[in-house]
């Protein structure tokens, strides 16, 4: 047992220190006076005051003013009993070199004081301290018993009565040094898990932990009235029974897409814009964000925690923006194409006869209009790209011969400008836009077949070979394919200017634009990149750029593969199918 474990407050063993400090000082001053005092030389044989006792003074107190400030730092309570083992060589020395009750009053006071304050140490060391005292009183005696002088009773019962007293003083002042740790601790964490509570009860977004078996752990009030859920049913229920998710058009969730799951099994922050259906059936437009628990790094997921925000009000107001904008695009479309198609005829010598001067004036007009239709085709295309509505009819593309048709129709604008297109297949390793340093696979077959509309990746491809071409003035464009057994990787590279690192985290958002001298010369919509993002996105791909100023730029683009097998067989069915009208 760890007696040392078992501790008062601090200021009683400095108390008992300072005691017993200036109670050695007084004895070695006492020593002095009779020693240096003409007269005062008997006093010395009196009260034991010979020259072991003095060493033993000069002990204590050299132990007092060094080690003890040494030892205090690791134990207090074993630095003070340090000061209690010397003091008590110093007593017992004096008890046995004094004979006169007077003289020994001195150290037997002291003795029974020192026994009081061991009860710092507990039972065990108070009778100790007892056993000691009785092993005096028959050193005393010579071991006869009948010898026992009335002083060594006194001393004897003494001992007995500040034993028994020290134990009660002591005993409910006494505290277990791990246990008050430990409650100090557990205080804490109450408090903690206190504050913690009482912050996630205050969120006014929903709050739902839940463990890796994905059953709920903790709920706030907000994410009870969102699911129409009370607290205590929720708490242990299946969080897909609790959340009910569907597409933002109330449509079902395919398999495998429920961000409730995704989180946990694939051990990264998942955030959709969903469908919550309460247990009453409220509906709600909400953002979910789901950040899987992962207590170290590389390990599974312990938990999640989901936090999810009502956007009903703005959803709705997006909603209505996407719809004015989609009209009036739509409307304006008209006149535009017809302003169009009448400066094309005035362009046209067949038709109409113009001087230099008009058809200079004309043909800047020309361009301005086909600028403005083009504005006005974007924002209607990411308009319905928003709101779900974008046409999309996927079919099985071959990637190679689809993107070697593509670059032949695309050289014209690089030679137009004096570049050099390339079209790239091949290579061992596909380039991942979080992990550079991923393992390469090696590619068995030159064949990547993926499940995409070609229309839709014509305009994604174009968008991103023109934007290299807009913003390469020398060098050349190289339109790239690569891939593994899971993803197929096309990208775009080319020689140009390069983005700024602090642009590049922004660069697919609607209406961003790079600020430099190139972009307001070359203009834009802001909205190509956008655009690409969300068609990428339609066939469950991923889009990216790197990029170093003065190096150039490419633009990545990840798209899931289909196997040989998959691919052959989704060709058979799509050629099975009946023509609709």
């Amino acid at each position: 047992m760890d007696y040392f474990s078992y501790q008062v407050a601090p200021r009683w063993y400095r108390l008992y220190y300072t005691w017993l400090l200036a109670y050695a000082g007084g004895l070695a001053g006492l020593y002095a006076v009779t020693k240096f005092v003409p007269g005062l030389h008997r006093w010395q044989a009196t009260f034991g005051l010979d020259r072991t006792a003095l060493i033993l003074y000069g002990g204590y107190i050299l132990y007092s003013l060094t080690m003890y400030w040494y030892v205090q730092r690791r134990s207090l309570p074993m630095a003070t009993l340090g000061c209690s083992m010397l003091m008590t060589l110093i007593l017992l020395n004096g008890m046995l070199h004094t004979d006169t009750t007077s003289a020994s009053t001195l150290y037997i006071v002291p003795w029974l004081l020192s026994q009081l304050f061991v009860g710092f140490y507990g039972l065990p060391l108070l009778l100790g301290g007892v056993l000691l005292t009785s092993v005096y009183v028959l050193l005393h005696c010579n071991f006869d018993l009948t010898a026992v002088s009335r002083y060594d009773w006194i001393l004897l019962l003494g001992a007995l009565a500040s034993t028994d007293f020290a134990y009660l003083l002591w005993r409910r002042r006494l505290t277990n040094r791990q246990t008050q740790a430990v409650d100090r601790l557990s205080g804490m964490l109450r408090s903690n898990q206190q504050e913690s509570q009482i912050l996630i009860q205050s969120i006014a977004d929903g709050v739902i932990v839940m463990g890796n078996d994905g059953k709920i752990t903790l709920m706030n009030p907000s994410a009870a009235r969102m699911t129409e859920w009370p607290v205590n049913e929720a708490t242990g229920a299946e969080a897909t029974l609790v959340v009910k998710l569907a597409k933002e058009d109330g449509a079902p969730l395919p398999d495998g897409e429920n961000p409730l799951t995704l989180g946990l099994s694939h051990k990264e922050q998942v955030t959709k814009t969903v469908t919550l259906t309460g247990r009453d059936g409220k509906k709600q437009i909400v953002s979910l964000v789901l950040s899987p628990v992962i207590v170290q790094e590389g390990s599974e997921a312990t938990g999640a925690v989901a936090v999810i925000r009502d956007i009903s009000e703005e959803y709705a107001a997006e909603q209505q923006r996407g719809e004015f904008i989609s009209t009036a695009s739509h409307e304006m479309r008209t006149p535009v194409a017809a302003i169009e198609g009448y400066l094309a005829l005035a362009l046209n010598e067949k038709v109409s006869t113009i001087d230099s001067r008009a058809r200079a004036y004309l043909e800047k007009a020309h361009t301005s209009t086909q600028h403005l239709g083009k504005l006005f085709q974007d924002l209607l295309t990411s308009s319905k790209a928003e709101d779900g509505r974008l046409s999309n009819h996927p079919s099985v593309v071959e990637m190679g011969t689809f993107l070697q048709q593509l670059t032949d129709d695309l050289r014209f604008a690089a030679v137009k400008k004096g570049l050099l297109a390339e079209f790239v297949v091949g290579g061992s390793s596909i380039i991942d836009a979080t992990n550079r340093d991923a393992a390469s696979q090696h590619v068995v077959k030159p064949l990547y077949y993926v499940n995409v509309d070609p229309d839709r990746m014509r305009e994604v491809i174009t968008n991103l070979f023109d934007n290299a071409c807009k913003y390469t003035e020398s060098g050349k464009i190289s339109l790239g394919l690569t891939g593994d057994n899971e993803v197929v990787q096309l990208y775009i590279r080319d020689t140009g200017a390069g983005i700024p690192a602090d642009d590049i985290p922004h660069l697919f958002q609607k209406f961003y634009r790079v600020d430099n001298s190139a972009t307001r010369t070359i203009g834009g919509t802001g909205l190509g990149l956008f655009i690409c993002r969300k068609i990428v996105e339609l066939y469950h791909g991923r889009i990216w750029v790197e990029s170093e100023l003065g190096k150039g730029s490419t633009f990545f683009i990840n798209l899931p593969r289909l196997s040989t097998q998959r691919a052959q067989n989704m060709q058979a069915t799509e050629a099975t199918k009946t023509p609709t009208a």
